[in-house]
């Protein structure tokens, strides 16, 4: 007989107060059990549901999510500290995910006629496998979820999530919201467990496939653990994403936009501008512009409307940014403003800025997920292509620079990532792949290559009479 002790229940923390919001209890393995099993036996129903039936449901969700949009919004900064308004957006891109699912699964999953070689037809058809287990980050707590559950359950398979325990209250949110709008029960379901709990439904018979976002050093772990199960596995791993500042570049859009995407969701985003790659030419005036614009903004509560940058999401992820910035500075690299955490209560840290950056530190090796960025003077364009694509992750980039079509032919034929953003900064559209290469990891979700990672695409052919 299964039984919790007090060592299994843990707290949620708001990082802008250091004060609990919730207590939970993990789940017994017999819980966890029936759960995976429960989520089988909805999947083998749902498997033969329509498209439109699915569509109908999904669409449902997407109208909930904006029925629940304020609690929601709420949840999310009080469990992570990004500021309210940007927690409203990612609630509207949920929603906007759960629109663009609903109206294109029929036709990006519909059946394949070709004429055999031999005589004959094939018909290539992408059946739903099962169930997915989806490992999932704090950052945004909603959408990392939505991101890879729409997408499988408009495929037709169910979904298993284990959240980031921070923002558990999120998770159970979004678990009610899913009922509320009509999904059959068990096709969501949110297991608040442990590690080797969660190693175990890796290695579950009932569950087919498994995506995490995470670091790269988690990614290796479990897509270790997929891969020696025989399952197959995406991984978004995060990124140090380089921005090219060339010398034809609108220079006030360029720090304005640089500005937004490091420190957009508190810094705390995988496909974050994060080196600031600026040649030579503007490298001076764009400095001088960029650093006043990132010492200027204010620190505070992200639910005063008038805050710019709110606190961390924990003490430990903090503390790892100082340790990471220390390291740069003893290292050779010059800080031009920020780089104290704040002295008061909550995890704040505020928007810092290093120059100097070069090999060797965590400033340009490494993935500071936090409001930090790093200044990094090239010769020219050539220069500065070498120095974005001299990193082991690959997610994202951006290039800054009036000529579009030219920066168009360096994002196709030269940026060694998955995406590339031009004259603007990074942020998730549910019409286009996403997704890197190298240690920022494998496969794509959203624009339709979410709902084709996890099914079967299965071969039928059939013989002409003679």
């Amino acid at each position: 007989m299964d039984t919790t002790t007090k060592q299994d229940t843990f707290e949620t923390i708001n990082p802008s107060t250091e004060k609990p919001i919730a207590s939970y209890t993990y789940m017994t393995d017999s819980e966890v059990e029936n759960k995976i099993k429960q989520s089988h036996d909805a999947f083998l129903d749902w498997r033969f549901e329509s498209f439109e039936k699915r569509a109908e449901v999904i669409k449902a969700i997407g109208k909930a999510l904006q029925d629940h949009k304020e609690t929601l919004a709420s949840l999310m900064t009080d469990e992570m500290g990004k500021l309210y308004s940007q927690s409203e957006q990612e609630v509207d891109t949920c929603t906007a995910i759960c629109e663009y699912c609903a109206t294109h699964a029929a036709t990006e999953l519909q059946d394949e006629t070709r004429e055999l070689t031999l005589g004959g037809k094939g018909i290539i058809t992408h059946s739903p496998i099962g169930i997915i287990y989806g490992i999932q980050p704090w950052n945004y707590p909603s959408y990392q979820v939505i991101r890879y559950t729409i997408a499988n359950l408009m495929a037709g398979n169910s979904v298993l999530l284990k959240h980031a325990s921070n923002v558990t209250g999120t998770a159970k949110k979004l678990e009610d919201i899913f009922k509320s709008a009509g999904l059959p029960e068990g096709l969501f379901t949110v297991l608040v467990i442990g590690h080797e709990q969660s190693d175990a439904i890796i290695n579950n018979k009932l569950v087919r496939g498994v995506t995490l976002t995470g670091s790269p050093k988690a990614g290796k772990i479990i897509g270790e653990k997929a891969a020696s199960a025989l399952k197959k596995s995406v991984l978004e791993l995060g990124s140090n994403d380089a921005y090219i500042v060339l010398d034809d570049a609108d220079i006030e859009l360029a720090v304005e936009q640089s500005v937004k995407g490091r420190i957009y969701n508190n810094g705390e985003t995988c496909i974050a501008a994060k080196r600031f790659i600026v040649v030579d030419a503007v490298y001076d005036t764009f400095k001088k512009a960029f650093v006043k614009a990132m010492s200027e903004l204010k620190l505070g509560d992200p639910k005063d409307e008038n805050t710019d940058l709110g606190p961390m999401a924990r003490k430990d992820l903090r503390e790892k940014l100082h340790e990471q910035l220390t390291e740069s500075v003893i290292k050779g690299a010059t800080i031009l403003c920020g780089g104290k955490p704040d002295s008061g209560s909550g995890y704040f840290y505020p928007a810092t800025v290093l120059e100097d950056v070069k090999p060797g530190q965590p400033a340009y090796d490494d993935e500071l997920f936090g409001p930090i960025a790093s200044l990094i003077k090239a010769k020219d364009g050539e220069d500065a292509m070498r120095i974005a694509n001299d990193s082991r992750f690959g997610l994202g980039g951006g290039i800054f620079s009036k000529d579009v079509d030219k920066a168009t032919q360096l994002a196709k034929k030269h940026f060694d990532t998955g995406m590339v953003f031009i004259n603007s900064f990074g942020l998730a559209d549910p019409k286009m792949p996403f997704g890197g290469v190298k240690d920022s990891g494998f496969g794509r979700e959203h624009g339709g290559f979410g709902m084709k990672e996890f099914v079967n695409v299965k071969s039928v052919m059939i013989s002409d009479p003679q």
